[in-house]
């Protein structure tokens, strides 16, 4: 007879996200996942100048703060024909760089990881031997015997005071964890070192943005960085000069850390390659514009139809009419009044109407958007096929690299196909996050040589003509594409929404009942002990989930409850 597993919260995530599952002979049958909290952005912009959009949009969420203020002024900017000049592209894209790398290490190593990795085998690992099986992995500098037992001590340190904190209430012995002593020690260690590297990116994010989270320099036209090399208040070659010490000294941790943990995972829980397919249509999007019209990309994108990297198509410019006549949102089983069927966003509603749970009915405060009235995945992995279906070079390389490492692990050969699951997608996001790196060191020469001919403007100034005009911007945000639609009527917002990567992959069953990417993603999910639901968490996890993008504002009535119940 078939179990109800109720996780609600769901744990080491931005946002309140219950998921609710059916269990029947160890595996997941059936599930629904639900946005907790209500977003009432769209609301709070209406009437608002369009050139303040981004400062209230980057308030939906305190970590994907960047991707909503450069994806609110590009919505603007879209709907206005406005140029963007070339300082103001690379300084853009150098922040969105320097975040989605912070982001994909952050959530490697500090969100997910304990999914994977025992602390409490840790603490038998010999270091010496752990030094010997990291070492013969990579050639890591920090992979050494004292380096483990420091780390080793350190968290002998944490339980011997009883504030684990991140540590206090993971399934630890949990039958469905795999790793070795040796390996889940090599693995804590890094989760450790990740704390320093990680922070090194963010500052690139705070010197660019004026500050991180919620950056201050975005402008509709452009950024507020003036460029004077001899005046110590602008963005100086001093400046420049560190960060791009900041971004170098991040490489080698991706490159023989990140990358190497992901692959040694993914050939231990190689099973995990059979799980967690769900949808497989794949939405990404080109970005970091290289031209001032946004219509070449260092990265391109587009969308694939049911996992057949063949059936690519393009989305080529920040105008592509295919793109924006493709999107549309339902609420029939979210709780906003509906009754019109499916709505673009530029004629979105969102007027809440919470009727409590109905399995068969609303039980989210989340949309569910479709493509061409197809559900969609989006999120690194989207965006890593899309780049690779598509010919980008440094992205073909670094998937068969990738690939190829967990192959050599196994003994035999693991294909691109094996990408189709949850451990897929940690590989593909360590794939984004060194490619994003390299694309990020490139930023930075460019910005230097468009300087170097004495080019040093960075903002257009936009007008407003009367009447109606309509916008779309979008942007590869860390857990996928993001876009925002705006609708304005003499100069004042008339209509906003956005559409972010949490509704596409978590939003409820749409206007025909077809569930989404999150719910698909757990059926035939093995779930070995039903009051310790860690087999769930991990898929969930492998997404990314920022609940507080997809939706906003609590309800004080009703309340959250932390609580993992099995009926």
């Amino acid at each position: 007879m078939a179990q109800r597993v109720v996780v609600d919260p769901v744990t080491r995530i931005e946002g309140h996200l219950r998921v609710d599952c059916e269990v029947d002979g160890g595996k997941v049958t059936n599930a629904w996942a639900s946005g907790q909290m209500w977003r009432g952005i769209e609301l709070i912009l209406q009437g608002k100048d369009p050139r303040d959009a981004w400062v209230f949009a980057q308030r939906i969420c305190g970590v994907c703060t960047t991707v909503h203020a450069i994806t609110s002024v590009r919505a603007v900017e879209n709907a206005l024909k406005l140029e963007v000049p070339l300082n103001a592209q690379y300084i853009r894209n150098m922040i969105q760089g320097a975040h989605n790398v912070h982001d994909h290490i952050v959530h490697f190593y500090h969100l997910s990881a304990l999914d994977f990795v025992d602390i409490v085998s840790a603490l038998k690992a010999d270091p010496a031997a752990t030094a010997k099986l990291a070492q013969s992995i990579s050639g890591w500098s920090k992979n050494s015997t004292q380096e483990f037992a420091t780390a080793q001590k350190k968290l002998q340190a944490f339980i011997n005071s009883g504030q684990l904190g991140i540590f206090g209430s993971g399934y630890w012995g949990h039958p469905a964890m795999k790793l070795t002593p040796e390996a889940n020690l090599m693995a804590a260690s890094h989760y450790l070192q990740a704390l320093d590297y990680q922070r090194r990116m963010n500052k690139v994010v705070a010197i660019l943005g004026s500050k991180t989270p919620h950056i201050q320099n975005m402008a509709v036209g452009g950024v507020t960085n003036p460029i004077n090399m001899d005046s110590q208040s602008t963005l100086t070659l001093e400046k420049l000069m560190y960060i791009k010490q900041l971004i170098d000294e991040v490489g080698d941790f991706i490159t023989q850390v990140y990358i190497p943990d992901v692959a040694a995972i993914g050939a231990f829980y190689a099973d995990w390659t059979q799980y967690g397919r769900g949808v497989v249509n794949y939405l990404s999007i080109p970005d970091m514009p290289l031209d001032t019209k946004g219509t070449t990309f260092a990265l391109p994108a587009g969308y694939i139809d049911g996992g057949d990297l063949t059936k690519f198509t393009p989305i080529k410019d920040f105008h592509d009419p295919y793109f924006e006549k493709g999107v549309k949102e339902s609420v029939k089983h979210s709780w906003y009044q509906g009754g019109k069927g499916p709505l673009h966003p530029y004629d979105g509603e969102t007027i809440p109407n919470f009727t409590d749970w109905q399995d068969d009915g609303k039980y989210s405060w989340i949309k569910s958007p479709t493509f061409y009235d197809k559900r969609a995945q989006v999120g690194p992995l989207a965006n890593v096929l899309g780049m690779y279906a598509s010919g980008h070079q440094r992205t073909q390389f670094w998937v068969n690299a990738v690939l190829d490492a967990v192959s050599g692990h196994l003994g035999s050969k693991v294909g691109v196909d094996a990408l189709h699951s949850t451990i897929g997608r940690h590989a593909a996001r360590a794939v984004r996050c060194v490619v994003l790196h390299e694309e990020l060191q490139n930023q930075w020469t460019l910005l230097m040589e468009n300087i170097a001919k004495g080019d040093t403007k960075t903002f257009n100034k936009p007008v407003f003509p009367k009447g109606e005009i309509r916008g779309f911007g979008f942007h590869e945000a860390p857990r996928g594409m993001l876009s925002h639609w705006v609708v304005i009527e003499n100069g004042k917002i008339k209509n906003y929404q956005a559409v972010v990567p949490t509704t596409w992959n978590a939003g409820p069953r749409d206007e025909d009942g077809n569930i989404s990417a999150y719910e698909a993603a757990l059926i035939d999910n093995p779930v070995a002990v039903a009051d310790q639901p860690l087999e769930i968490i991990r898929t969930l996890h492998s997404f990314d989930p920022c609940l507080a993008c997809a939706v906003h504002l609590t309800d004080t009535e009703t309340k959250s409850h932390y609580q993992v119940k099995v009926v």
